[in-house]
């Protein structure tokens, strides 16, 4: 940007600063706000009322005697009229005022010859005065990356993108209220941790320096809201940041929202039906309708969700046996499919997992719960009594990706006690997601936990609700620094 522009702009703030006008004072009065102006017009111009607006001026033509501009708060925009024989300051705000100023527009509606709504101005001023001009290029801008870097120019000029965030508000709200009505508890726990949990994860790390310790970002919401359930609470929910140091994808962040609950005395069966209800009132709080489409394919949320036997599907796609299969012949099938972070570093549950994901997920386009994975791919779930090789588990599928997991949840502390030492040998030999083993954790569970259901979900599920990669779907994206 040329930088006589904005000395430009400061010499007008210096003229209006001069003239006795305060250019951003503490205080604006406000009696209608864009919408309620247009949505009251006929009574409003009939009753000859006074009104005030105020919003950012997003268009400006100067003829003569007259100004034209439009004014945007965050309802819409109106035009408003400013001329020389009803403004006694009319000449000031002529020299002085510009595209992105934001204004206090008083007076009386009226519609002009050719019909639009507008203010006839009796009173005005510049409430916060633009010093740098809006690039133009942010209007019809299409490049993603310097959208993202500059996001608040990219929600100020494309309305659409500011109504996605509204979108999301209401999507959250959603979730809360739902599980309000059915009696559970909102909660907060700590975001840093002296050992991360609940997740396979790479976590972010920082220094403590009051206690001259190091924690770590929480990678999971689950662990302190599971000790919660030791100290008899029943039903409890968080939605709270989560950290992990992971890759960028069209899917991933590392730094998202995630909402977990818990609930006493319940298992997986239970959750899938209570989780079904939540999400088809979710998505049509958010999007106004049960139909929605992800990739080019349209996903009908509203249908009975079907049910997904991951050993069936697994073995159908690979052509092995979850439960029975080698390293050595999953290491081999994973080279076969091409997926590169297939190495001999990785245990049976990283390569299956990488495996599926690679195979089966992607085809499971329409809503339904992916159960019973084997046990090696998630240590806090509860065995199946009937075949102890696969856990109690449940994916929500939908759009070829995973939409949220629930569990029965482990809560037998000597079997917890030892997938974590299984883990703590997964990570001495260099896997940085494998989990730690937390005994504090373990201890709180030795007082009893229990039988208790847990799920979680992430913004991911907006993301796809949305059909835009996650981190347009995220108000303001972490990004490379330049």
């Amino acid at each position: 940007m040329r930088d006589d522009i904005i000395q430009e702009r400061l010499k007008k703030r210096k003229n209006l600063e001069s003239a006795g006008y305060r250019v951003y004072p503490a205080r604006v009065k406000r009696t209608h706000k864009v919408i309620e102006a247009l949505d009251k017009f006929t009574a409003l111009a009939r009753a000859g009322r006074k009104i005030t607006i105020t919003g950012r001026v997003v268009s400006l033509r100067k003829q003569g005697n007259i100004i034209f501009a439009h004014v945007q708060d965050m309802s819409g925009k109106m035009q408003v009229m400013l001329k020389r024989d009803l403004l006694k300051d009319f000449k000031i705000w002529k020299t002085n005022l510009d595209m992105g100023d934001f204004v206090a527009v008083s007076g009386v509606l009226f519609k002009t010859k050719s019909g639009e709504k507008s203010i006839e101005t009796k009173n005005f001023h510049i409430i916060a005065k633009s010093i740098r001009p809006i690039p133009t290029e942010f209007y019809g801008l299409k490049d993603t990356e310097t959208r993202l870097r500059k996001r608040y120019l990219d929600l100020l000029a494309n309305p659409e993108e500011r109504e996605l965030f509204v979108k999301k508000s209401r999507f959250w709200k959603s979730i809360r209220d739902f599980l309000e009505r059915e009696d559970f508890l909102e909660v907060q726990m700590p975001v840093l941790e002296a050992i991360p949990g609940g997740a396979e994860a790479e976590p972010f790390t920082t220094h403590y320096n009051a206690l001259d310790e190091e924690f770590y970002l929480r990678i999971s919401l689950e662990l302190p809201l599971k000790r919660l359930m030791v100290a008899g609470f029943e039903r409890v929910y968080e939605i709270g940041h989560i950290f992990r140091n992971e890759g960028i994808s069209a899917e991933h962040l590392q730094d998202y929202i995630q909402m977990e609950m818990y609930w006493a005395y319940e298992d997986y069966t239970t959750l899938m039906k209570f989780m079904e209800k939540m999400y088809k009132k979710t998505i049509k709080a958010t999007v106004g309708g049960l139909i929605t489409e992800h990739n080019g394919r349209k996903i009908d949320w509203s249908k009975k969700w079907r049910v997904y036997d991951y050993k069936t599907i697994f073995k159908k796609e690979s052509g092995l046996d979850p439960l029975s299969a080698t390293k050595d012949e999953l290491l081999r099938k994973a080279k076969t499919f091409g997926v590169n972070r297939a190495t001999a570093e990785l245990n049976r549950g990283r390569l299956i997992d990488l495996i599926f994901k690679n195979t089966a997920r992607p085809k499971l386009i329409q809503p339904g719960f992916l159960i019973d994975p084997p046990m090696d791919i998630e240590p806090l779930a509860k065995r199946k009594e009937d075949d102890p090789r696969r856990v109690e588990r449940f994916q929500i599928v939908a759009g070829g990706t995973e939409l949220g997991k629930g569990f029965s949840e482990l809560n037998d502390p000597v079997d917890q006690r030892r997938r974590f030492e299984e883990q703590m040998k997964l990570r001495a030999a260099g896997d940085k997601e494998a989990q730690m083993i937390d005994e504090d954790y373990i201890e709180a569970m030795e007082y009893g936990m229990p039988p208790t259901a847990g799920f979680g979900l992430s913004e991911r599920l907006f993301a796809v609700l949305m059909n835009r990669p996650i981190r347009e779907a995220t108000i303001f994206p972490i990004m490379r620094r330049k």
